[in-house]
C-alpha cells in the first residue's frame, strides 16, 4: 500500500479528482482535476507545482566520492562544480543502461544522486575500496518541482535566492519563507523550472509559501498527467516506458545502451575505467544498432483514416505509453513508438520511437500504426529532432 509524501496533507486536500497512483510507493497524483488540461496549461503559460517527492535519493559523501561515483556514472562527475548539477546515466558491465538521473555536487566530498529506482544496493556493490557513505535519504527529504514561465518569479517573491544570477542545472542553498532549502534549476518540462528541496518535516511549510506567492502568477498544482505530456513534448526518456533497466530484461534485445537511447553525450570514454567502458567503447566504433528518435504524425492522413468512416479524428488528450509498431516505407517492421502525446502547445502528434539506427535520420519518413474502427492501419510520420519544445527560456 503506499505511504504519504511529505506534502500528502496538502495534495489531497486539492485532489477532487480522487485520480492516484502509486509511484515508488507513494502516493501521486495523477490530476487534481477530472482532466489534467488546467495543470498542462499552467506548466506551459503560467507555472505548475509537481510533488516529486517519490524520486530516490542517495547522500554519496566522503573523501572518495567523486571518485567512486566516476567509476559507477558513465560521466566524471568529479569535473563538477560544487553547486552544480547533471543529468547522466549509470549501465552494467555490459555498457546497458540501469537508470538514468541527476548527480549534484553539493559540497567537495558530498553529492545527491537521484534515480528512478531503488539503487542503494548497486551503489553498494561497487563502494568495497573507496572512502565513500552511502545513505538513503529518499524519505527525509521532499522536493517540489516548480515549472513554466512564471516559476522564477513565483520563487523570486518567497525566497532570498539570486535567481538572477542562478545558471541552469545548478543549484544554491536558500531560505524559503524561514526555511532552508535547496533550490536547483532543473526539472522533467523542458521549461523553465526549478526543483526546491527540504527536510520532510519542514515540507508544507515550503508548500504554503509557494502557493501563496503563485497566486499573483496564475500558479497551479499539477499531477503527472500533465507533466507526462510535457516531458514528451520536450523528448525526455522514461524508465520503464521507453527503455527498461538492464536487470529488468529477460533478454539482451530488452536492453538498451546509452547511444541507443540518445545518451551518447553524456558518456565521458577517454578516462579512467568506469563500469560498461569497454563495451561503450566497442559500441561507439561498430556504431549502434538501434536509435531512440523523435516522430511528428501526419494529421492530415490521421484524419482521412478516421473520415473514411465518417468520424472525426480522434486522440487521447493524455501521454500514452503502450508500444506502436513502426514501419519502414517498404511495409518491414524496424521498431516501435514507446510513448506519445498530443501536444496543445505545438498542435502535433508527438511520439518517442526505437527504431533500426538506418531509418533514424532527421528527414526519414516511416509508418506509424493506427487502428480505427478496429482496422490496423498506418499513417505517415517524420523523424524530427528532439526536443520537440525548447524554449529559450529554459536556459536564459
Amino acid at each position: 500500500m503506499p505511504i504519504p509524501s511529505p506534502f500528502h496533507e496538502r495534495t489531497a486536500a486539492l485532489c477532487t479528482s480522487m485520480r492516484w497512483k502509486d509511484w515508488a510507493g507513494y502516493y501521486a497524483v495523477c490530476s487534481f482535476d477530472t482532466s489534467h488540461e488546467r495543470e498542462y496549461y499552467a506548466l506551459r503559460h503560467a507555472a505548475g507545482l509537481i510533488d516529486v517527492s517519490p524520486l530516490f535519493k542517495y547522500s554519496v559523501s566522503g573523501p572518495d566520492a567523486g571518485e567512486f561515483l566516476a567509476q559507477v556514472m558513465v560521466k566524471d562527475v568529479r569535473r563538477l562544480e560544487v553547486g552544480q548539477v547533471t543529468y547522466l546515466c549509470w549501465c552494467d558491465d555490459a555498457g546497458k543502461v540501469m537508470d538514468d538521473g541527476t548527480v549534484t555536487r553539493l559540497a567537495q566530498d558530498r553529492f545527491r544522486v537521484t534515480a528512478a529506482e531503488p539503487s542503494r544496493a548497486w551503489l553498494e556493490r561497487y563502494a568495497r575500496g573507496y572512502r565513500v557513505t552511502i545513505h538513503d535519504e529518499s524519505a527525509e527529504i521532499g522536493a517540489l518541482s516548480l515549472q513554466g514561465p512564471m516559476a522564477r518569479a513565483v520563487l523570486a517573491d518567497c525566497c532570498d535566492a539570486d535567481l538572477d544570477r542562478l545558471g541552469f542545472f545548478r543549484g544554491t542553498s536558500a531560505d524559503l519563507d524561514g526555511t532552508g532549502v535547496w533550490i536547483s534549476r532543473t526539472g522533467y518540462t523542458g521549461d523553465l523550472g526549478y526543483e526546491v528541496w527540504v527536510e520532510a518535516a519542514r515540507a508544507t511549510r515550503v508548500w504554503d509559501a509557494l502557493v501563496a506567492a503563485g497566486k499573483a502568477h496564475a500558479l497551479e498544482p499539477a499531477g503527472l498527467d500533465a507533466m507526462d505530456v510535457t516531458r514528451i513534448e520536450a523528448g525526455f526518456i522514461m524508465n520503464g516506458v521507453d527503455y527498461f533497466s538492464a536487470n529488468h530484461c529477460m533478454i539482451d534485445a530488452q536492453k538498451s545502451s546509452p547511444f541507443e537511447l540518445g545518451l551518447g553525450w553524456t558518456v565521458d570514454l577517454d578516462r579512467e575505467p568506469f563500469n560498461g567502458q569497454a563495451a561503450l567503447r566497442a559500441e561507439k566504433e561498430r556504431g549502434s544498432r538501434r536509435r531512440l528518435v523523435g516522430l511528428v504524425i501526419d494529421w492530415d492522413a490521421l484524419e482521412a483514416l478516421y473520415a473514411e468512416h465518417g468520424l472525426p479524428p480522434e486522440v487521447c488528450s493524455q501521454a500514452w505509453r503502450s508500444g506502436v509498431p513502426v514501419y519502414a516505407a517498404g511495409g518491414r517492421q524496424v521498431g516501435k513508438a514507446t510513448s506519445g502525446a498530443w501536444s496543445p502547445l505545438l498542435k502535433e502528434n508527438l511520439a518517442l520511437a526505437d527504431v533500426e539506427a538506418s531509418c533514424a535520420s532527421l528527414g526519414t519518413r516511416l509508418d506509424f500504426e493506427v487502428t480505427v474502427e478496429y482496422e490496423r492501419r498506418r499513417v505517415p510520420a517524420l523523424v524530427t529532432r528532439r526536443p520537440f519544445f525548447n524554449p529559450e527560456r529554459k536556459r536564459r
